[in-house]
């Protein structure tokens, strides 16, 4: 059951949202998390965490889930009370709105948790403890997807966590938009953005998977994509990446948490 509270856990957001912000970090879940939502004895419940102004994030979310499953259910939950009355319309068979926040006010636990550009506006010191509450309410093998993205989606990165923590980190790209892979560290979670500097671990990363693209540069004539999967692959030699070509081929790169976790953690 879902804990008892009196007022919702968190504060609001500013709510910036677009129709497809979120595609590629749907896409990965869909594929990479499918296997689970199906072994679920139950319809299983994905919840949409701090979904903003409108509700197109968890519309999405939907439709794109039920491609791993039909039976998945999706529910928006907003802290914000005007944007839970503001989606009502939008509410159909599987999916619907509640007005909550970090305590997750849904029936059971939830197989997925998403937390899309919720804690940007957090202290460092703060995230921590919201995963810790989070990865709380999952189901045994549920997940919680916590990262940022650009106002389009063009450039994203996740952290994914199970019941357990953290276990991997996401870059996800449209390809044709990067000149580099470190651009992407602007997109970086809130736990990870402030350590993009020497000595850090995610620093390191990023400036060795800007040399392996560099290397990669007389791939560029057959394309990003093929340049992408080149450098990917000379960054496996050095880096525990956890995915291969498959993904790779979508602008996506996964790696171990711990590869990449802020120094003295």
């Amino acid at each position: 059951m879902a804990p008892r509270i009196t007022r919702p856990v968190g504060t609001t957001t500013r709510g910036t949202t677009n129709p497809n912000r979120l595609r590629r970090m749907d896409r990965w879940i869909a594929a990479v998390h499918g296997p689970a939502l199906r072994r679920s004895a139950t319809a299983p419940v994905a919840v949409d965490l701090g979904y903003g102004a409108a509700p197109w994030t968890a519309v999405e979310l939907l439709a794109r889930l039920r491609t791993a499953d039909p039976r998945t259910r999706v529910v928006g939950v907003e802290i914000e009370p005007a944007r839970v009355e503001a989606a009502r319309p939008y509410e159909r068979e599987g999916l619907r709105f509640l007005h909550g926040g970090f305590e997750v006010p849904v029936e059971g636990a939830p197989a997925l948790i998403r937390a899309a550009n919720v804690l940007r506006q957090y202290d460092e010191g703060e995230v921590a403890a919201v995963w810790e509450r989070l990865c709380a309410r999952l189901a045994p093998d549920g997940l919680l997807v916590e990262g940022t993205c650009d106002e389009i989606g063009r450039r994203h990165v996740w952290v994914t966590l199970g019941p357990e923590g953290p276990r991997t980190v996401t870059f996800a790209t449209r390809l044709g938009s990067l000149e580099r892979p470190s651009d992407l560290a602007e997109r970086l979670p809130k736990a990870l953005i402030h350590r993009n500097v020497p000595g850090e671990p995610v620093h390191s990363f990023l400036r060795d998977f800007d040399r392996a693209w560099a290397a990669a540069s007389p791939y560029a004539s057959l394309g990003a994509r093929q340049r992408w999967i080149a450098a990917a692959t000379a960054l496996a030699a050095d880096w525990p990446l956890v995915d291969g070509r498959r993904r790779w081929r979508q602008g996506e790169l996964t790696v171990a948490w711990p590869a990449l976790a802020p120094a003295g953690s």
